[in-house]
């Protein structure tokens, strides 16, 4: 039996928890009279949050689990004890994922870092217990408060893949094939339409280590803007992307016409989104080891006005300038422990002092990369008691 194995939209009801509530109880104990109001306070109920990941990629954990409700607070008790806090439910989900309130349509959250937290629903605060209304006036107080209300909400996830470079192309254009020889990324290649049914992304390393996030889409056919074949559902994921890499079949696999394949494809992405198509783009002409394609490339200049980068995946070729084209484009930070004189954090080395003496002055100390000179920061001291 089939399953889904990726979901980029999904509709959730979140809730909080409730909040326990305080209790009114009176000292009760041995040659102890009028031991007076010990009524302890209610939990807080625990939040729903949504924390990024680079561990998943789906949202197909909430399409079997829609319903995301964190624990409620548990109700104070006598001799001043205070209920627990119910416990958070913290939802991992990937990096990218927009949270809209599905009643109001509001931006809730988009979470794009790792470790990025956002409390969805907050947990309702804890009850008072009748100690705390003892007074001159009132000795014998039996008022307490229940916990607070849950907060209960509808929200839809919905995935906007993080990539610097989005490839888009007609079906069996050889984006999955650009992709897997770039990048350490594994995608489905065969030689038939549509064997991309997910977004895939991988990493293009250079030799400095400076990296730029590639995207491959599911092919897009004419109409896919008005909803035609896989339309909009995958279109989205190139939103984030700085640069849009066409990929054009320039043998014209299936009778098909490259100039018209390249029109086609600009007119789907400007009437989806105009500011998409105004954004930097590459136009890359593949599968050049044909002998159509040696003799579709001139007449594709000529119709589009456009010179492509000329690439070939059986042997490698042209590769390297895509790649090139991409990092001046992205320009992406070298990641390169060696290289202290390009950020501002570290001075030259041309400028340290002299260290072969007895003493290492002070000053050489501003170039030992690895040591944490910053003081420490204070930290708070945690709250006591109940957290209202």
């Amino acid at each position: 039996m089939k399953t889904r194995t990726f979901i980029d939209r999904i509709e959730v009801h979140v809730r909080s928890g409730k909040g326990g509530d305080g209790v009114a109880t009176f000292r009760r104990e041995a040659l102890v009279s009028e031991g007076g109001p010990d009524g302890g306070d209610g939990g807080r109920g625990g939040d729903v949050v949504l924390k990024g990941s680079i561990h998943v990629n789906s949202l197909i954990a909430l399409f079997f689990d829609p319903h995301l409700y964190a624990e409620n607070g548990v109700n104070g008790g006598n001799r001043r004890c205070f209920g627990r806090r119910g416990k958070d439910l913290v939802v991992p989900v990937p990096l990218g994922t927009i949270v809209t309130d599905v009643d109001t349509g509001l931006l809730v959250a988009d979470i794009t870092e790792a470790g990025q937290t956002v409390v969805v629903a907050k947990g309702g605060a804890g009850g008072f217990g009748n100690c705390h209304f003892k007074s001159s006036v009132n000795q014998v107080p039996t008022e307490h408060t229940l916990g607070g209300a849950p907060e209960e909400r509808k929200l839809l996830l919905e995935i906007k893949t993080i990539a610097d470079a989005g490839l888009l192309g007609f079906p069996n254009a050889g984006k999955s094939s650009i992709l897997s020889m770039v990048s350490s990324a594994t995608p489905k290649i065969a030689s038939y339409p549509f064997t991309t049914l997910n977004p895939m992304v991988g990493q293009i390393e250079y030799h400095d280590f400076a990296q730029v996030t590639m995207a491959d889409v599911p092919g897009i056919i004419e109409g896919a803007a008005r909803g035609v074949g896989l339309g909009i559902d995958f279109l989205r994921h190139l939103e984030r992307a700085r640069v849009l890499v066409y990929v054009i079949d320039m043998a014209g696999t299936d009778n098909r016409e490259p100039w018209k394949d390249y029109e086609v494809l600009s007119k789907e992405i400007a009437e989806y989104n105009v500011e998409l198509s105004e954004r930097p783009m590459l136009v890359v002409a593949n599968k050049m080891d044909e002998e159509a394609a040696q003799e579709n490339l001139p007449r594709f200049i000529k119709e589009t006005g456009v010179t492509p980068i000329q690439v070939n995946c059986v042997d490698g070729s042209g590769l390297d300038v895509l790649k090139e084209e991409l990092r001046k484009i992205v320009n992406p930070k070298p990641r390169s422990g060696w290289h202290h004189g390009e950020t501002e954090e570290h001075p030259p080395l041309s400028e340290m002092p002299d260290t072969t003496g007895e003493e290492i002055p002070a000053e050489a100390m501003k170039f030992a990369t690895f040591l944490k000179l910053d003081p420490p920061k204070k930290k708070s001291h945690p709250s006591r008691g109940n957290i209202h």
